[in-house]
């Protein structure tokens, strides 16, 4: 479990072939090994991925193939920045959302554009996800947990906002019109639409 609060961007160093369609990638950081375990979890992206190796430059970590065709890892090439999360610990604060690491599907930036201080992105969604968002819920975009300011369910967009901050210390900040991005949608909706779905009867 996370929370959806970066705390440093890491870079792949490597990307080694497992097999026809399983990887391992090793991945240089600094601030996410202080305490650093071989079977920790740490989000990636926002894809919770565990530690299989580690030393005081990097951590390296094993992809299966269900997680390369269904989040944007696929995409990351050697030198590529990526969001870095440890798991939540009982005692810290809470300060995004409650946030699994598992990914619900790939979007993809339709526009990006600056205001005042803020940079406002149109996310596209899958279909099969349309239903989880609403205005001022929440959202993980790249392991990054944000509030969504706009829903267009005819046209499959999300609308996010970063602060300058939030563009500063993660990936997000760099991501261009045409990039795609892992989403997370908000857990506890995902429970109740699905409870909901499965007992009304209209």
């Amino acid at each position: 479990m996370f929370t959806g609060i970066v705390e440093e961007i890491g870079y792949i160093a490597e990307i080694t072939d497992v097999s026809k369609e399983a990887v391992q990638l090793t991945i240089d950081a600094s601030l996410v090994l202080e305490d650093v375990k071989v079977g920790d979890s740490i989000s990636v992206n926002g894809i919770c991925l565990t530690v299989t190796n580690f030393n005081r430059e990097y951590f390296q970590v094993d992809v299966m193939p269900e997680t390369i065709n269904a989040t944007s890892l696929a995409s990351l090439e050697v030198g590529s920045g990526v969001n870095l999360e440890r798991s939540l610990r009982p005692t810290d604060r809470m300060g995004g959302h409650f946030v699994t690491g598992h990914v619900d599907g790939v979007g993809k930036i339709e526009r990006k554009q600056l205001h005042q201080n803020a940079v406002y992105y149109d996310i596209s969604i899958p279909e099969s996800i349309k239903n989880y968002f609403i205005v001022k819920g929440s959202v993980a975009v790249d392991g990054v947990s944000l509030t969504i300011f706009g829903v267009d369910v005819a046209k499959n967009l999300i609308t996010i906002s970063l602060i300058p901050h939030t563009a500063d210390v993660t990936i997000l900040g760099e991501k261009a019109v045409g990039d795609i991005v892992n989403i997370e949608c908000d857990v506890l909706g995902k429970h109740v639409h699905e409870y909901l779905k499965n007992t009304i009867r209209v």
